[in-house]
């Protein structure tokens, strides 16, 4: 991230935190956005934000047409933005249901040390009911073919092509499993979360050589748990007004 990306982060968590003790109305740093010229980079695939309601509603649908693991793969994905590969092989001793975390164990993680993920109340009730459907496997997302396998490395993709984001359609961009941790990264920073917070949620590198051996999985932890319970609560007010939120109205 470059300087001026993080000075337009740090002037709209200034102005969030104005408007959340009234000393503004609305935030204006919403109004920069866009103002910086995006470097060319070849992430994968995400979902842009005016597309997000209409692809929530769809995922609801889905299980009508596909299978409902592969619907609340896909839902426990977006709610908790890791890595696909982290969700595919999660196992259901990595889940403390009562603290509200998920702790991946460094072997399973990119970045190769452990890794904590809140729970938002949303995330709890799908993993609730993926318990009474897969609770007597070790894996949460068991092969259909071979229950000590994950599922297939495809099969989300496959699916939200099918839902219709598959880049064929006018309106509907060509989305990916691993795009939806860019989406989120996208709305959380220009809602003015902290950005370290952000980036250690997405377990990112610590590009500081310094700074990451004092890096630990639990740093701001507090933060990370407001900030998954806001996005899961975003989330929902998307899919039942079937229309882009204004990210302002949330900092009221």
């Amino acid at each position: 991230m470059d300087v001026a990306q993080r000075v337009l982060q740090d002037i709209r968590r200034v102005c969030r935190y104005a408007v959340q003790v009234g000393k503004l109305t609305h935030n204006p740093a919403i109004e920069l956005t866009g103002i910086l010229r995006s470097r060319k980079s070849n992430h994968r695939a995400s979902l842009p934000r005016e597309e997000l309601p209409g692809f929530l509603k769809e995922l609801d649908l889905y299980q009508k047409r596909g299978r409902i693991l592969t619907k609340l793969a896909i839902q426990l994905l977006i709610l908790t933005f890791v890595r696909p590969g982290e969700l595919r092989c999660a196992r259901w001793e990595e889940f403390d249901f009562e603290s509200a975390l998920w702790r991946i164990p460094g072997d399973r993680m990119k970045m190769g040390t452990d890794h904590i993920v809140p729970l938002s109340s949303q995330a709890l009730s799908a993993l609730e009911e993926l318990k009474s459907l897969t609770g007597q496997y070790s894996l949460l997302f068991p092969s259909e073919r071979e229950r000590a396998r994950p599922m297939s490395d495809n099969t989300m993709r496959k699916a939200i092509f099918k839902m219709g984001w598959d880049g064929s359609q006018e309106g509907r961009s060509k989305a990916n499993p691993h795009g939806f941790r860019a989406t989120a990264s996208s709305i959380l920073n220009e809602t003015g979360f902290n950005p370290d917070a952000i980036e250690r949620q997405l377990s990112h590198m610590e590009r500081n050589g310094v700074r990451a051996a004092y890096t630990h999985h639990a740093r701001y932890m507090d933060e990370r748990k407001e900030m998954m319970q806001w996005w899961a609560n975003y989330l929902d007010e998307m899919r039942g007004s079937g229309k882009v939120v204004p990210i302002f109205a949330q900092q009221s």
